[in-house]
């Protein structure tokens, strides 16, 4: 039996939740940049390395692995398990007395993460029809920008008022409990609920990888995705440092950021939610086009925020930003979906995660505060500003291959129908 409109709506929200505190937990340490940095004595790079491949390079590493597994076993389960075991750490970052003890702290964050997204896209999609995963997807991603939002707005009240330790604790502790009302109130629905296809046992892992990978288009956003979220999860790292470097705010000035950006980014990525769904009706090649536009248009705006000489109306330029560049995702992510068979799902959305886990929060960061460090002799503290610039501008070859990703979409999802037809008359 297919799920009802009212609980699936439920589950929806749950996994909204579970996301939220995944970049909640995950976003918070930007804010906290600056005074652990002060606290530890620590280098740029080592801050890029703490918040992009202490956390990414485990978060993928363990991403495939428990995509498997979630291909087999409950998804509810590994959903459960894995917020516990992030919310647990990211409390525990809060105790560290070294650079080496909170990289081991967010490694544990990492190892917790990896199977935060990869299931809940694979349940999602046996909750809610092909012509209703975009927006449901789109939800789903919400949970991206009210976390960041968490990160950014809380992050830097808390940091100011009890500390960036104690903020750890603040920030991990809740997750436990909400682990537990997961697990009791979600049930876990039939493979492929909305597929033709009968639910078969998934594959070996490389015969699948095989599968997945021969699709052109299939490439072409993973790819794609890859190198948008390069620039905009490095961007993301450093905007908080960016305004406390060149502008000189405090932490609780930063917060305020969070209502100019969070707010215009979750209206844009449920806009973009509609439109790819109901211009995929006619020609289901939009859903690249529609997340190629996004980054394209979204990067003079960013640029925007870096180089404005006033703080406050570089925070307006996150206005734009946000509507045009937040909906990239969630589309990708749909035909992602739509690419993959139900026992494919959870391993597709993984090999997705992974390449915009590597390239954008595992190097994005660190690039990011190398360049800084590189760029401080002669440009001081403006040097933040430039290694922005130079990285977000690489999100137009991101825009190029989700946009080549289009030319081949229509016709692998018309082979991959035939596939699935030719295994129900089997």
């Amino acid at each position: 039996m297919q799920p009802s409109r009212a609980y699936s709506g439920y589950v929806l929200f749950a996994l909204f939740a579970l996301y939220t505190f995944n970049y909640f937990d995950r976003f918070i340490l930007s804010m906290l940049l600056q005074p652990i940095k002060q606290e530890l004595g620590a280098s740029d790079t080592m801050m890029g390395f703490l918040t992009g491949p202490a956390f990414a390079v485990i978060y993928a590493t363990a991403g495939l692995p428990i995509a498997r597994l979630a291909d087999r076993a409950s998804r509810r389960a590994i959903l459960a398990v894995c917020f516990a075991v992030w919310s647990a750490f990211t409390a525990v970052s809060g105790f560290a007395r070294s650079t080496l003890e909170l990289a081991l702290a967010r490694i544990g964050v990492g190892i917790g993460e990896a199977g935060g997204a990869a299931p809940a896209h694979s349940l999602i999609s046996d909750y809610f029809p092909p012509h209703a995963r975009a927006r449901a997807l789109a939800v789903f991603q919400l949970g991206v920008y009210a976390g960041t939002f968490l990160g950014i707005y809380a992050g830097g009240v808390l940091a100011e008022s009890i500390g960036w330790r104690r903020t750890f604790l603040v920030a991990g502790l809740p997750g436990l409990v909400l682990a537990l009302v997961f697990w009791f109130s979600v049930r876990e629905p039939r493979r492929g609920t909305f597929d033709a296809t009968p639910s078969v046992e998934a594959p070996p892992l490389a015969e699948t990888l095989r599968a997945l990978w021969r699709l052109p288009s299939f490439r072409w956003l993973v790819l794609g995705g890859g190198l948008a979220s390069f620039a905009g999860t490095g961007f993301g790292a450093w905007v908080p440092t960016l305004f406390m470097r060149v502008h000189g705010l405090s932490p609780a000035d930063v917060s305020v950021y969070a209502w100019y950006n969070v707010p215009p980014a979750m209206i844009g990525t449920l806009l973009t939610g509609l439109v790819a769904d109901r211009l995929a009706r006619r020609d289901a090649r939009w859903l690249m086009i529609v997340a190629a536009l996004g980054v394209t248009l979204s990067l003079p705006f960013l640029i925007g925020i870096c180089v404005w000489p006033d703080a406050r109306t570089a925070m307006l330029f996150s206005i734009p930003s946000g509507i045009f560049g937040a909906g990239w995702a969630p589309a990708v992510y749909t035909a992602a979906q739509n690419l993959a068979l139900p026992h494919m799902r959870a391993l597709a959305a993984s090999l997705l995660v992974l390449s915009l886990t590597l390239l954008g929060q595992g190097a994005g960061p660190l690039v990011v505060g190398a360049l800084n460090d590189l760029l401080e002799p002669r440009y001081g503290v403006e040097a933040v500003r430039y290694s922005l610039v130079i990285v977000l501008s690489t999100s137009l070859v991101g825009a190029v291959m989700l946009a080549l990703a289009a030319r081949d979409y229509r016709r692998d999802v018309a082979s991959l129908r035939d596939e699935r037809h030719a295994v129900a008359a089997s």
